[in-house]
Protein backbone atom coordinates (compact mmCIF):
# COMPACT_ATOMS: atom_id res chain seq x y z
CA UNK A 1 0.00 0.00 0.00
CA UNK A 2 1.07 3.81 -0.96
CA UNK A 3 0.59 6.10 1.48
CA UNK A 4 1.10 9.76 0.96
CA UNK A 5 2.09 11.93 3.97
CA UNK A 6 3.46 15.53 4.91
CA UNK A 7 6.55 16.61 7.04
CA UNK A 8 6.04 19.31 8.83
CA UNK A 9 7.39 21.36 11.77
CA UNK A 10 6.33 23.66 15.17
CA UNK A 11 9.13 25.10 16.08
CA UNK A 12 11.30 22.25 14.88
CA UNK A 13 9.28 19.35 16.58
CA UNK A 14 8.54 17.53 13.63
CA UNK A 15 5.91 15.52 12.03
CA UNK A 16 4.41 12.78 9.85
CA UNK A 17 0.67 14.08 9.06
CA UNK A 18 -1.15 11.77 7.45
CA UNK A 19 -4.93 12.45 5.90
CA UNK A 20 -6.67 9.58 6.53
CA UNK A 21 -10.01 11.29 4.76
CA UNK A 22 -9.24 11.05 1.07
CA UNK A 23 -7.20 7.97 1.53
CA UNK A 24 -7.21 4.70 4.14
CA UNK A 25 -4.28 3.29 5.78
CA UNK A 26 -3.38 1.39 9.26
CA UNK A 27 -0.59 1.90 11.38
CA UNK A 28 0.83 -0.57 13.83
CA UNK A 29 3.08 0.80 16.86
CA UNK A 30 5.95 -1.20 15.50
CA UNK A 31 5.33 0.33 11.73
CA UNK A 32 5.42 4.04 13.03
CA UNK A 33 8.02 3.17 15.22
CA UNK A 34 10.03 2.17 12.50
CA UNK A 35 8.80 5.26 9.95
CA UNK A 36 9.84 7.52 13.12
CA UNK A 37 13.77 6.34 12.74
CA UNK A 38 15.69 9.74 11.51
CA UNK A 39 18.68 6.96 10.01
CA UNK A 40 15.84 4.30 8.48
CA UNK A 41 12.74 6.07 7.62
CA UNK A 42 11.03 9.17 7.74
CA UNK A 43 12.24 10.57 11.09
CA UNK A 44 9.53 11.94 13.34
CA UNK A 45 8.79 13.07 17.07
CA UNK A 46 4.89 12.84 16.39
CA UNK A 47 2.82 10.89 13.84
CA UNK A 48 -0.29 13.30 13.52
CA UNK A 49 -3.73 11.60 11.69
CA UNK A 50 -6.28 13.72 9.95
CA UNK A 51 -9.63 11.81 10.19
CA UNK A 52 -13.23 11.93 9.78
CA UNK A 53 -15.26 13.21 12.49
CA UNK A 54 -16.44 11.28 15.27
CA UNK A 55 -19.33 13.44 15.97
CA UNK A 56 -21.58 16.37 14.25
CA UNK A 57 -19.82 19.40 15.96
CA UNK A 58 -16.64 19.12 15.26
CA UNK A 59 -14.92 19.18 11.90
CA UNK A 60 -12.16 16.86 12.21
CA UNK A 61 -11.04 13.59 14.35
CA UNK A 62 -7.40 14.41 15.86
CA UNK A 63 -5.26 11.08 16.41
CA UNK A 64 -1.31 11.59 17.58
CA UNK A 65 1.14 8.75 18.02
CA UNK A 66 4.45 9.51 19.49
CA UNK A 67 7.54 7.99 18.22
CA UNK A 68 7.29 4.99 20.32
CA UNK A 69 4.28 4.03 18.68
CA UNK A 70 1.95 5.06 21.98
CA UNK A 71 -1.01 7.35 21.36
CA UNK A 72 -1.44 10.32 23.06
CA UNK A 73 -4.17 12.46 24.06
CA UNK A 74 -2.42 16.15 22.94
CA UNK A 75 -0.12 17.99 20.85
CA UNK A 76 -0.51 21.76 20.71
CA UNK A 77 2.62 22.01 18.32
CA UNK A 78 0.80 19.40 16.28
CA UNK A 79 -2.12 21.18 16.21
CA UNK A 80 -1.33 24.28 14.76
CA UNK A 81 0.54 22.11 12.03
CA UNK A 82 -3.04 20.10 11.60
CA UNK A 83 -4.76 23.57 11.00
CA UNK A 84 -2.47 24.38 8.57
CA UNK A 85 -2.85 20.92 6.80
CA UNK A 86 -6.28 20.44 6.41
CA UNK A 87 -6.64 24.03 4.82
CA UNK A 88 -3.51 23.77 2.33
CA UNK A 89 -4.94 20.27 1.23
CA UNK A 90 -8.39 21.92 0.59
CA UNK A 91 -10.09 19.71 3.15
CA UNK A 92 -11.93 22.60 4.62
CA UNK A 93 -12.32 26.46 3.73
CA UNK A 94 -12.60 27.24 7.32
CA UNK A 95 -10.30 29.57 8.99
CA UNK A 96 -11.67 28.32 12.58
CA UNK A 97 -11.77 24.66 12.70
CA UNK A 98 -12.87 22.40 15.92
CA UNK A 99 -11.43 18.93 16.40
CA UNK A 100 -12.29 16.02 18.55
CA UNK A 101 -8.73 14.80 20.23
CA UNK A 102 -8.26 11.92 22.11
CA UNK A 103 -9.06 14.06 25.31
CA UNK A 104 -11.38 16.82 24.37
CA UNK A 105 -12.08 19.41 21.73
CA UNK A 106 -10.02 21.67 20.85
CA UNK A 107 -10.25 24.90 18.43
CA UNK A 108 -7.71 26.45 15.69
CA UNK A 109 -8.03 29.83 14.04
CA UNK A 110 -5.77 30.24 11.24
CA UNK A 111 -4.70 33.75 11.12
CA UNK A 112 -3.80 36.14 8.07
CA UNK A 113 0.08 36.23 8.63
CA UNK A 114 0.00 32.28 8.29
CA UNK A 115 0.44 31.84 12.36
CA UNK A 116 -2.45 29.90 14.31
CA UNK A 117 -4.30 30.27 17.54
CA UNK A 118 -5.13 27.41 19.29
CA UNK A 119 -7.47 27.05 21.94
CA UNK A 120 -5.98 24.80 24.14
CA UNK A 121 -9.09 24.32 26.58
CA UNK A 122 -9.00 24.41 30.65
CA UNK A 123 -6.00 22.95 32.52
CA UNK A 124 -7.06 20.24 34.95
CA UNK A 125 -5.19 20.52 37.99
CA UNK A 126 -7.29 17.27 39.86
CA UNK A 127 -4.79 14.46 40.62
CA UNK A 128 -6.97 11.99 39.16
CA UNK A 129 -7.43 14.16 35.71
CA UNK A 130 -4.26 14.43 35.44
CA UNK A 131 -3.64 11.61 35.85
CA UNK A 132 -1.24 11.55 39.25
CA UNK A 133 -1.18 9.43 42.66
CA UNK A 134 -1.14 12.17 45.41
CA UNK A 135 -4.07 12.05 48.22
CA UNK A 136 -5.00 16.10 47.38
CA UNK A 137 -4.40 18.75 44.87
CA UNK A 138 -1.39 21.33 45.44
CA UNK A 139 0.34 24.30 43.78
CA UNK A 140 3.86 22.19 44.00
CA UNK A 141 4.30 18.42 45.06
CA UNK A 142 7.42 17.24 46.69
CA UNK A 143 9.10 14.18 44.55
CA UNK A 144 12.07 12.35 45.60
CA UNK A 145 13.77 11.18 41.67
CA UNK A 146 17.24 9.11 42.25
CA UNK A 147 19.04 10.38 45.29
CA UNK A 148 17.17 14.25 44.50
CA UNK A 149 14.47 15.60 46.35
CA UNK A 150 12.69 18.24 44.13
CA UNK A 151 9.31 20.47 44.02
CA UNK A 152 7.39 19.97 40.53
CA UNK A 153 3.91 22.04 39.93
CA UNK A 154 1.37 19.01 37.63
CA UNK A 155 -1.40 19.81 35.87
CA UNK A 156 -2.92 18.27 32.35
CA UNK A 157 -3.13 20.46 29.70
CA UNK A 158 -5.06 17.02 28.03
CA UNK A 159 -1.87 15.09 28.54
CA UNK A 160 -0.23 15.25 31.78
CA UNK A 161 2.67 17.63 32.68
CA UNK A 162 5.32 18.03 35.42
CA UNK A 163 6.86 21.17 35.71
CA UNK A 164 10.34 22.04 37.26
CA UNK A 165 11.80 25.39 38.34
CA UNK A 166 15.13 25.81 37.36
CA UNK A 167 17.84 28.51 37.50
CA UNK A 168 19.22 28.26 34.10
CA UNK A 169 17.69 25.87 30.83
CA UNK A 170 20.94 25.83 29.67
CA UNK A 171 22.38 23.84 32.57
CA UNK A 172 19.47 21.60 33.39
CA UNK A 173 19.77 18.01 33.18
CA UNK A 174 16.98 16.91 31.30
CA UNK A 175 18.83 13.98 30.18
CA UNK A 176 19.00 12.53 33.48
CA UNK A 177 16.08 13.88 34.99
CA UNK A 178 13.98 14.10 32.20
CA UNK A 179 13.56 10.34 31.81
CA UNK A 180 13.16 10.12 35.30
CA UNK A 181 10.12 11.84 35.89
CA UNK A 182 8.55 10.75 33.04
CA UNK A 183 8.66 7.01 34.33
CA UNK A 184 7.94 8.31 37.82
CA UNK A 185 5.51 5.86 40.15
CA UNK A 186 3.33 8.91 40.85
CA UNK A 187 2.58 9.25 36.87
CA UNK A 188 0.33 6.13 36.14
CA UNK A 189 0.61 7.12 32.23
CA UNK A 190 4.12 8.88 32.66
CA UNK A 191 4.51 12.50 32.56
CA UNK A 192 5.94 15.22 29.75
CA UNK A 193 8.71 16.76 32.29
CA UNK A 194 9.13 20.69 32.00
CA UNK A 195 12.43 22.39 32.79
CA UNK A 196 11.55 26.27 33.41
CA UNK A 197 13.83 29.04 33.88
CA UNK A 198 11.79 32.61 34.93
CA UNK A 199 13.60 35.20 33.35
CA UNK A 200 10.34 37.59 34.34
CA UNK A 201 6.86 37.52 34.96
CA UNK A 202 6.19 37.90 30.78
CA UNK A 203 8.76 35.88 29.66
CA UNK A 204 10.57 32.18 30.25
CA UNK A 205 12.55 29.85 28.92
CA UNK A 206 11.72 26.16 28.45
CA UNK A 207 12.94 22.58 27.24
CA UNK A 208 10.71 19.54 27.56
CA UNK A 209 11.09 16.22 27.58
CA UNK A 210 7.88 14.59 26.26
CA UNK A 211 7.03 10.90 27.57
CA UNK A 212 8.00 8.47 24.23
CA UNK A 213 10.17 10.61 22.41
CA UNK A 214 12.86 12.58 24.60
CA UNK A 215 13.55 16.14 24.63
CA UNK A 216 11.82 18.31 21.79
CA UNK A 217 13.00 20.98 20.05
CA UNK A 218 9.60 22.29 20.94
CA UNK A 219 6.20 21.35 23.11
CA UNK A 220 2.99 23.57 22.80
CA UNK A 221 1.05 21.92 25.49
CA UNK A 222 4.58 21.79 27.85
CA UNK A 223 4.48 25.29 26.98
CA UNK A 224 1.28 26.12 28.06
CA UNK A 225 1.82 23.73 31.50
CA UNK A 226 4.39 25.93 32.12
CA UNK A 227 3.11 28.81 31.81
CA UNK A 228 -0.11 27.94 33.94
CA UNK A 229 1.93 26.73 36.92
CA UNK A 230 3.76 30.17 36.77
CA UNK A 231 0.82 31.87 37.06
CA UNK A 232 -0.98 29.28 39.41
CA UNK A 233 2.51 30.27 41.77
CA UNK A 234 2.72 33.99 41.29
CA UNK A 235 6.27 33.94 39.22
CA UNK A 236 3.81 35.03 35.60
CA UNK A 237 1.53 37.23 34.69
CA UNK A 238 -0.28 36.62 31.29
CA UNK A 239 0.86 36.91 28.63
CA UNK A 240 4.09 35.18 28.40
CA UNK A 241 6.24 34.53 25.68
CA UNK A 242 7.94 30.97 26.23
CA UNK A 243 11.50 30.47 24.62
CA UNK A 244 12.34 27.14 23.32
CA UNK A 245 15.23 25.23 21.53
CA UNK A 246 13.18 25.88 18.41
CA UNK A 247 11.27 29.18 18.64
CA UNK A 248 8.81 31.27 20.73
CA UNK A 249 5.28 30.54 21.56
CA UNK A 250 2.52 33.01 22.94
CA UNK A 251 0.44 31.87 25.76
CA UNK A 252 -2.16 33.85 27.46
CA UNK A 253 -4.16 32.57 30.43
CA UNK A 254 -6.87 34.34 32.53
CA UNK A 255 -7.16 31.74 35.36
CA UNK A 256 -9.21 28.75 36.51
CA UNK A 257 -12.19 28.25 34.35
CA UNK A 258 -10.51 30.08 31.22
CA UNK A 259 -8.95 27.95 28.08
CA UNK A 260 -5.26 28.77 27.62
CA UNK A 261 -4.51 30.31 24.18
CA UNK A 262 -1.43 29.39 22.31
CA UNK A 263 -0.14 31.31 19.19
CA UNK A 264 2.48 30.07 17.12
CA UNK A 265 3.97 29.03 13.66
CA UNK A 266 3.36 25.97 11.33
CA UNK A 267 5.89 25.02 8.58
CA UNK A 268 5.56 22.14 5.69
CA UNK A 269 8.60 20.99 5.34
CA UNK A 270 8.15 18.53 2.42
CA UNK A 271 5.73 15.90 1.03
CA UNK A 272 6.42 12.31 0.07
CA UNK A 273 5.00 8.70 -0.89
CA UNK A 274 5.97 5.70 1.50
CA UNK A 275 5.19 1.95 0.99
CA UNK A 276 3.39 0.89 3.93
Amino acid sequence: MIVNFTKMHGLGNDFMVVDLISQHAHFRPEQIRRLADRQMGIGFDQMLLVEPPGKPDVDFRYRIFNADGSEVEQCGNGARCFAVFVHERKLTDKKRIRVQTKNGDIELLLQDDGRVLVNMGCPRFAPDEIPMQVEQESLEYPVEVGNKKLNLSALSMGNPHAVLLVNQVADADVEGLGPAIAKHALFPEQVNAGFMEVVHKRFIRLRVFERGVGETLACGTGACAAVVAGIERGLLESPVEVKLPGGNLNISWQGRGEPVMMEGPATKVFEGKIRI
